[in-house]
């Protein structure tokens, strides 16, 4: 959205203002690397401070009316949008001050960051562990991030360009020394990139279409990812040779994976079509990527030699390789006499050539492609160019570990309920007499199910026409099994199944697999192509997890598909990937029953996968803010519980926090490396120190039930629905245009249909927070006044009991984040009386509760444990403040009219509040 025409008089309005944030931000690029100037122009220009035009300063702000909406409205757009830009700035400001103290940290001899590669090596030797033993948990240690397309992205991709541009600008203002005249002209761009960002609607008109979310993980995925890989590698490189001398064995397992275009839970536009374009568009991705880096390659790579002295590997495989290309190879050959390195480069680039067109040299798979460059790697060595192989060919080899043919895994997700559905419509297809297959038992279920999973035999023929959820499921499927037959499972990934309630909803999805012939021929009986993942998320689920997950593994087509699997991967033993909800488990019973849920479940999921002789690998669905499972890296790691990490691992990575942690090359490198290091690092901890259970276990179990049923307990009061919608921009958040995904699942007007991220967004946007905090407070004043005794216990544990902190300290933020008197303000909006000040009261007191409980677990002031977080906290509390009483202004103002221009008014404050706590839903 460019700015409208009639917004012209109030952005002139505010030229002022912004040629002042214009000039205070080149200065901060001058000198500053926190960035104070900007926060005071934030204070200064647009916190009521400003004067009136006769030079006197207005005593408050006119609510809108009738006859001044536009004026009040353009004004409010403008302001708004100025203060958006204020703290993107900002924001800027501090990530790139938290990089430079990263490299300040490595530039200092004894002083790593933890979390990083040099620092975490040199705890594992510190813990005892050699070399050889690191090497080994390398070998098996596997890391995949899942960018996913929830609605959580408030800033448009064209405001991200502009972000880019600016971090660019500043990164070449610190490493070059500019003359005067290269000085002015820096300055004159960074005054242009300036102003494009301000000219720049904040605001999407309309929603992203499923095309545009694709395009913009296939940003990531082309132009992002590949230069961070290679980085990544460089930097594992020095930081092993720097801690035990020698040369680097490769990265742990690095890949990609995506729902974008085939996460299709509650998203009726991602179609079989959309998986189709995406898998396809993936696959031309990667193969264009690696052509272009090998054709780099070929031209860095000049070294000559003579026939005689050719390492031998790479002669032999030089021809081998003339033999397979044919007549095409001659001229590839006589391109580069005598430089055999880069004539296999030729050659390797018309195979890679064939492999896009299905050419008669073609590359059956990126392993072979992997296994050429590591005979060019060898033969560089073996020819006294060691530095060309680490520094060159080592990076490459490393992207095509990463990307294979592939760039990312697709990932297949549905809810239960919808194959529930899609069975019935095929008992329905199929004549059978009963078809209400969702009203079924599970026992019911199960049986029908052991019966028919027993044969091969479909429900339909292939030409039989399917409708409803039926069609949709088994027409994807087909997708999967064309894509399989023509290209491999490497791109694949697994067919998760949200809302897991019972084993009868994954042995169903290989019902569906049947009838779109995914189901495979093995020496011992059919088995899925693809394996089946359930998606544990709620309080309930959670509890029940080991047991589903015990009957699923001991069903035959789970265990035979699980061995195809493993057979395929070359895997020392099958693995079954479990997926576990943080945002549905919060919002489900709040913070402490989430945590602990989780924590419990993880634990027990394990064992049964060690009886049953399966890896469980985890892949946990965390969200974008602390009510949806997000906190440090290195201390979410730290907190797992024993014996869980086994060397592999999962997440996903949400909405804003993809360009939060990817945008910038440097920052997305930095925090790759944490989860890479810190996968291997706990890992070779949970597989040698015991995993004995924490001896407050128990007492903290007690706490925890408290906490639910205080959380409970406010969800359901009566009102509070109620409360909750006039309280909070629930309404504006619905209308907003940031996803292709609807709001709620099935379009209810229900707390239950409602999705986990408008829930936190809403609650963050009126500055309660409270998904992160709620109920915690009632818990621990029990325990406290109660059991003072086991109160002083879990304080003298809370140092060393890694899950503790972690859990607290992330509390902590949440409830500072939380500020009562905008909380007040918000709830003004509630036009109850009796029910805004019954709520108020409840949330407010369990406030005050929580604050004290933890001022009497820690021990230490937060002021002096947490500086930097409380400064960013100050730095944004003035313009926040505006912009929360602007919005509250204009959520009265578009309830009572429903004008759209109001509403662009009120999604502006909505960016901007996003902008100013960094952090959506």
């Amino acid at each position: 959205m460019t700015a409208p025409a009639h917004l012209h008089d109030a952005f002139t309005k505010w030229s002022a203002d912004f040629t002042r944030l214009l000039d205070v931000f080149c200065r901060v690029v001058d000198g500053s690397r926190e960035g104070p100037e900007v926060a005071d122009f934030v204070r200064d220009c647009f916190a009521g401070e400003r004067t009136d035009s006769a030079g006197e300063r207005p005593d408050s702000e006119p609510a809108p009316t009738a006859e001044s909406a536009t004026t009040a409205t353009a004004d409010a757009l403008a302001r708004g949008q100025a203060l958006s830009i204020a703290f993107q700035l900002l924001n800027i400001v501090e990530e790139n001050t938290t990089n430079q103290m990263r490299r300040r940290a490595e530039g200092r001899r004894h002083e790593h960051e933890p979390g990083l590669w040099r620092h975490d090596l040199d705890d594992l030797i510190g813990r005892g562990h050699d070399e050889q033993a690191v090497r080994r948990t390398l070998a098996t240690a596997a890391f995949e991030p899942v960018l996913t397309a929830h609605p959580t992205e408030a800033k448009r991709a064209t405001v991200l360009e502009h972000h880019r541009a600016l971090y660019l600008l500043m990164l070449e203002h610190e490493t070059r020394s500019f003359t005067d005249i290269e000085h002015a002209i820096h300055d004159r761009r960074l005054a242009a990139a300036l102003e494009r960002l301000w000219r720049t609607g904040e605001i999407m008109l309309e929603r992203p279409d499923v095309a545009s979310e694709i395009r913009t993980v296939l940003h990531y995925m082309d132009t992002v990812f590949p230069d961070v890989v290679e980085l990544l590698d460089l930097r594992f490189q020095e930081a092993w040779r720097s801690v035990f001398g020698s040369a680097a064995p490769p990265l742990p397992r690095l890949g990609f994976a995506t729902w974008v275009g085939g996460d299709r839970d509650g998203h009726p536009f991602v179609t079989a079509a959309v998986t189709r374009g995406m898998l396809e568009s993936l696959r031309t991705g990667a193969l264009r990527m690696l052509h272009g880096r090998l054709a780099g390659l070929a031209a860095r790579i000049s070294l000559a030699a003579d026939a005689a002295t050719v390492p031998p590997a790479l002669r032999e495989r030089l021809e081998a390789t003339v033999a397979l290309v044919g007549a095409r190879a001659a001229a590839a050959l006589d391109r580069n006499r005598g430089e055999a390195w880069r004539q296999m480069i030729n050659l390797m680039l018309l195979r890679l050539a064939d492999t896009r067109d299905a050419g008669p040299a073609a590359y059956p798979a990126a392993a072979a492609l992997l296994d050429d460059l590591a005979v060019i790697q060898a033969a560089l060595i073996e020819a006294g160019a060691p530095h060309v192989a680490s520094a060159d060919v080592r990076p490459l080899m490393a992207l095509v570990r990463a990307f294979g043919f592939h760039l990312a895994r697709l990932d297949i997700r549905q809810n239960s309920a919808f194959h529930d559905r899609a069975i019935a419509d095929l008992l329905t297809a199929a004549g059978c007499p009963r078809t209400d297959y969702p009203e079924w038992s599970e026992a019911e279920k199960l049986a029908f199910l052991a019966a028919e999973l027993a044969g091969p035999r479909p429900f339909t023929g292939r030409h039989t026409p399917l409708d409803g959820e039926a069609a949709a499921v088994v027409e994807v499927f087909r997708v999967l099994r064309s894509h399989l037959a023509s290209h491999g499972p490497a791109g694949l990934g697994p067919l998760i199944v949200s809302m897991t309630r019972g084993v009868a909803d994954l042995l169903g999805v290989y019902l569906l697999a049947r009838e779109a012939g995914l189901l495979i021929d093995t020496p011992e009986g059919p088995a899925c192509a693809l394996p089946v993942v359930p998606l544990f998320e709620t309080i309930a689920d959670l509890d029940a997890c080991d047991r589903i997950l015990d009957a699923f593994l001991a069903h035959p087509i789970t265990r035979r598909t699980l061995e195809h699997v493993r057979r395929c991967d070359g895997a020392a033993e099958p693995e079954c990937l479990v997926m576990i909800g943080y945002s549905d488990s919060n919002k489900d019973g709040g913070i402490l029953a989430s945590h602990w849920g989780l924590h419990l479940a993880q634990e027990r999921l394990a064992r049964v996968g060690r009886a049953r002789g399966v890896r469980i690998t985890f892949f946990h669905g965390r969200g974008g803010t602390i009510g949806r499972g997000a906190g440090p890296t290195h201390a979410f790691l730290d907190a797992l519980p024993a014996g869980t990490l086994t060397g592999h691992l999962r997440v996903t990575e949400q909405g804003e926090v993809i360009a939060q942690q990817y945008a910038n090359r440097v920052t997305a490198t930095f925090h790759l490396e944490r989860l890479l290091s810190g996968v291997t690092r706990t890992s070779l901890l949970h597989a040698t120190e015991a995993a004995e259970p924490h001896p407050l276990r128990g007492l903290w179990g007690d706490v925890v039930t408290r906490s639910f049923a205080a959380y409970r307990a406010l969800v359901e009061a009566d009102g509070f629905v109620d409360f909750f919608r006039a309280a909070t921009p629930i309404d504006a958040i619905e209308q907003s245009r940031i996803g292709s995904r609807p709001p709620r699942r099935s379009g209810r007007a229900t707390l239950a249909d409602l999705r986990a991220i408008p829930w936190v967004f809403s609650w963050s946007q009126a500055r309660f927070h409270l998904p992160g905090w709620y109920g915690v407070g009632s818990a621990l004043a029990w325990l406290r006044d109660e059991k003072p005794d086991g109160f002083a216990a879990l304080r003298a544990a809370l140092p060393e009991w890694r899950f503790l902190a972690y859990v607290l300290l992330n509390v902590e933020a949440s409830l500072t984040m939380a500020s009562p008197e905008t909380m007040r303000l918000y709830g003004s909006l509630v036009e109850d009386e009796a029910l805004r000040e019954r709520m108020l009261d409840l949330i407010l007191a369990e406030h005050a509760r929580t604050r004290d409980a933890l001022a009497a677990l820690f021990p230490t002031p937060i002021a002096e444990r947490r500086p930097r977080f409380l400064r960013t906290l100050a730095l944004r509390a003035r313009g926040l403040g505006w912009l929360h009483a602007r919005q509250v202004e204009l959520l009265r103002a578009y309830r009572a009219s429903g004008e759209e221009a109001v509403l662009d008014a009120l999604l502006l404050t909505v960016n901007a509040i996003a902008m100013g706590q960094k952090t959506t839903g």
